[in-house]
C-alpha cells in the first residue's frame, strides 16, 4: 500500500485522544473510532504513522494493533478477555517445577519463587506449586480473587496482558510486568529460564535465538503500551 497522507496529528476527542491523517480520524480494524486514553500513547501511535515511508509496512504498527485489540475485543467482551487470562493462572509456568533433587530446580526456585510470593502478597492469595507436569488446579478462591483484580483493570491494560501472558506462559509474570519498578527483560528471562537452561547445556541455536529476540521485543512493547495507556 502506498502512503496516502502528509500530516499526522493528535487531538483530544470525547475525553480521550485520537490520531488523524490529514485531519481525518483513524478507525480500528473493527470499524470503531480509534481512541487512546492518554496523550502519550496517542503520540506514540502517531509516531508509527510518521515513521512510514512511501510504501506502508502494515507490520510496523504494534501499538495500533494493541489499541485495536483493546477497543474491538476487550471492550466488546471483558468477561471473555478475563476468562482467557485466568487460564494462564491455572497453567502458570512458574508453578510447574523440576523435582527438588534436579539441578534445574534451584534455578527455577531462585527466578520464580520471589515472583510467586510477591503475587500472593499483593493479592492475598495462595498459589499451588507442583513438581512435575501433572496439572494441579489452583484454589477456587485464588482464581476468583485474581479475576477480581483483572476486572479492576482498564481495557488497554487487559489488552497488554493478553500479549504478555501468552509470551510468558504465565499470568504471574504478566501481572508483575505491570508494576512500576518492573524490569521487562528480567521478567522475560525468568519466564524463559527452562529454555535458557537447555540452551546453556546444549548450545544456542541461531533460529531459536532470533525467535527469542522477537518474543522479547513484543513483550517489552506490550509493557510500554500498558505504561503509556495508564499514564
Amino acid at each position: 500500500m502506498k502512503r496516502f497522507w502528509k500530516e499526522v496529528s493528535v487531538e483530544p476527542f470525547e475525553g480521550a485522544y485520537r490520531v488523524t491523517l490529514d485531519g481525518r480520524p483513524i478507525r480500528t480494524q473493527g470499524g470503531r473510532p480509534q481512541l487512546a486514553p492518554t496523550p502519550g500513547l496517542a503520540e506514540a501511535m502517531a509516531d508509527e504513522w510518521r515513521a512510514q515511508g512511501e510504501e506502508v509496512d502494515t507490520r510496523a504498527f504494534p501499538l495500533r494493533d494493541l489499541a485495536d485489540y483493546a477497543l474491538d475485543h476487550v471492550r466488546a467482551d471483558r468477561a471473555a478477555a478475563i476468562a482467557d487470562l485466568l487460564r494462564y493462572a491455572e497453567t502458570d509456568t512458574l508453578c510447574y517445577r523440576a523435582d527438588p533433587d534436579e539441578p534445574l530446580y534451584r534455578r527455577q526456585y531462585e527466578r520464580w519463587e520471589p515472583l510467586v510470593t510477591a503475587l500472593e502478597a499483593r493479592h492475598g492469595v495462595r498459589i499451588e506449586r507442583v513438581s512435575g507436569i501433572i496439572h494441579r488446579p489452583q484454589p477456587a478462591a485464588t482464581i476468583a480473587r485474581l479475576g477480581e483484580a483483572l476486572a479492576a483493570l482498564d481495557d488497554f491494560t487487559l489488552a497488554a496482558l493478553a500479549t504478555l501472558a501468552p509470551l510468558a506462559a504465565s499470568l504471574t509474570v504478566a501481572l508483575a510486568a505491570l508494576e512500576p519498578e518492573a524490569d521487562p527483560a528480567a521478567l522475560f528471562a525468568a519466564a524463559n529460564c527452562e529454555e535458557d537452561w537447555q540452551a546453556e547445556l546444549w548450545g544456542w541455536d541461531l533460529e531459536a535465538e532470533k525467535a527469542r529476540a522477537i518474543r522479547l521485543a513484543a513483550f517489552e512493547r506490550a509493557v510500554e503500551f500498558a505504561r503509556m495507556a495508564r499514564g
